[in-house]
């Protein structure tokens, strides 16, 4: 259980994001709150009130940037995107969470039959989702989303891209100490800090050592997040001065041997597919990959469900390298197949929530699969209408900038944009794994697919006004020009 503490650090990171917010300038402010929160504020705790999504670390931080964005530095906050495309999705992403809420009043009872003359007994109940729950899961779409909103208005530009390039540097640089030590102790920060250990602690045991997790919610998710911070370093290696370019090589030589003690075969092969072409490879391919990889993640259910994923050949090639991930990754598979059975019950808009999607025993209720993947759980939850609003939000950004990019010349998409697109991109995939959703990753996707329409309708450079101040519905007021003393 956590301690006292990890309530105290949710409580009072609304002041921490205030004074970010007075003493970083307005880019910095939005990514410290978000990513900072992410990495220091205790996992799994959170406040549970009533007719509300959980106060948590991805919740609050969320909350928190938007409201000081707003009415602290009265930012015109532009709710609809230009693309009809993204204003469809994102209904979709809202409101489809409503015919959920409809189609899932009746419980869910678990029972058991004794005798020759049967007499049944309730042993257990999911219960219905209520009308005036409609409320909470609207709030709780609205709330995630706010770290797009806030991408696209304040990280559409070359400068913004690189502002969050540098955060996902100095960050990965400084964690990378408290991953070290969990690397040679054992993963035991969380226990000292916050008074519990998030996750299976057999989990973290890898290789004959250990692999760390710190704050997060995994290790995976921790090898993921250190895949950022080395394509962060690369790609600001690559456009840098000259006199930067050497720290700025041997700072993503030394996060990819932290990435490697991390254990983690996916991210690893995520980071040696991307590093090359980052380094080699035009702007124009990178986004060609950013692409792939987007779609191949959008169209993972139909292509899984028509038999085209060729699991025996992924399965013997993971073998190959490793038995035991193999094993782990055959686990996954099985689970996925019995995950879609119970979701084609209700395909178009899902089981809702209190694990309604989740496959049971029918006597005691005991769950018998677990969703890994986002992907499974978001279409067992919200169907096809969610996932396809999900996901779509996270990969038009890439399909947009791929596209324009295209038609443009490749010479009008920064190098920093297609590195931020390859972070979403290599994410979007990982999904298909792991429940690594974040709202950092949202605030990427903003910031791409504000990229992607100012080359649709405008300019790209760092002087540019943000699309998010001229496009209709506006929230707050001009932001006061007065600069505010920049601290990083």
């Amino acid at each position: 259980m956590p301690n006292a503490l990890a309530y105290l650090a949710l409580m009072i990171w609304p002041l921490v994001c205030v004074l970010l917010f007075r003493r970083l300038s307005p880019q910095r402010a939005v990514i410290w709150s978000l990513l900072a929160g992410y990495l220091l504020l205790p996992p799994l705790a959170e406040f549970d009130l009533p007719l509300v999504p959980d106060m948590d670390k991805f919740s609050i931080p969320n909350i928190c940037a938007f409201a000081l964005a707003l009415f602290l530095l009265r930012e015109r906050i532009a709710l609809w995107p230009r693309m009809w495309t993204a204003r469809v999705l994102m209904l979709g992403f809202v409101l489809g969470a409503i015919p959920t809420v409809l189609t899932n009043s009746d419980p869910l009872l678990f029972q058991v039959m004794v005798g020759s003359d049967p007499i049944i007994f309730e042993t257990d109940r999911l219960p219905g989702l209520r009308t005036i729950d409609i409320a909470s899961v609207l709030s709780n779409q609205l709330i995630v989303l706010l770290p797009l909103l806030l991408g696209r208005h304040f990280f559409a530009t070359e400068e913004g891209m690189r502002e969050l390039l540098r955060a996902l540097l100095i960050a990965g640089l400084a964690y990378s100490v408290l991953a070290l030590i969990e690397i040679r102790f054992s993963p035991q920060i969380n226990i000292m800090v916050y008074g519990f250990f998030q996750h299976s602690f057999e989990q973290m045991i890898r290789s004959g050592g250990f692999r760390p997790i710190v704050f997060l919610p995994h290790g995976l998710w921790i090898a993921l997040f250190f895949v950022y911070t080395v394509v962060a370093a690369a790609a600001l290696q690559r456009s840098a001065e000259t006199q930067m370019k050497a720290k700025l090589f041997m700072a993503t030589v030394y996060l990819a041997a932290v990435l490697l003690l991390c254990k983690s075969l996916a991210s690893i092969l995520y980071a040696s597919a991307i590093l090359p072409v980052i380094f080699l490879a035009s702007v124009r391919l990178q986004l060609l990959l950013a692409l792939v990889f987007g779609a191949l993640a959008v169209s993972y259910p139909v292509l899984r469900n028509l038999g085209l994923i060729p699991l025996d050949w992924i399965l013997a090639q993971a073998e190959a390298i490793n038995p035991e991930r193999a094993h782990s990754l055959n686990y996954r598979f099985g689970n996925e197949e019995q995950l879609l059975e119970r979701a084609k019950e209700k395909l178009l808009f899902g089981w809702g929530g209190w694990g309604r999607n989740l496959v049971r025993d029918i006597e005691t209720s005991e769950i018998l699969t677990i969703p890994d993947g986002r992907w499974i759980l978001t279409f067992g939850t919200y169907g096809w209408l969610g996932y396809l609003s999900e996901m779509g939000l996270l990969a038009l950004p890439l399909i947009l900038l791929g596209w324009y990019g295209r038609k443009s010349g490749s010479q009008v998409v920064s190098p920093l944009a297609a590195a931020v697109a390859l972070c979403l991109a290599i994410t979007l995939v990982d999904m298909l794994l792991n429940d690594t959703l974040v709202p950092f990753v949202w605030l990427m996707a903003g910031a791409v697919l504000g990229y992607a329409e100012r080359i649709r309708f405008g300019r790209t450079d760092s002087t540019a006004r943000s699309p998010g101040a001229v496009t209709p519905p506006i929230l707050g007021q001009p932001r006061d020009p007065r600069g505010r003393r920049t601290v990083l």
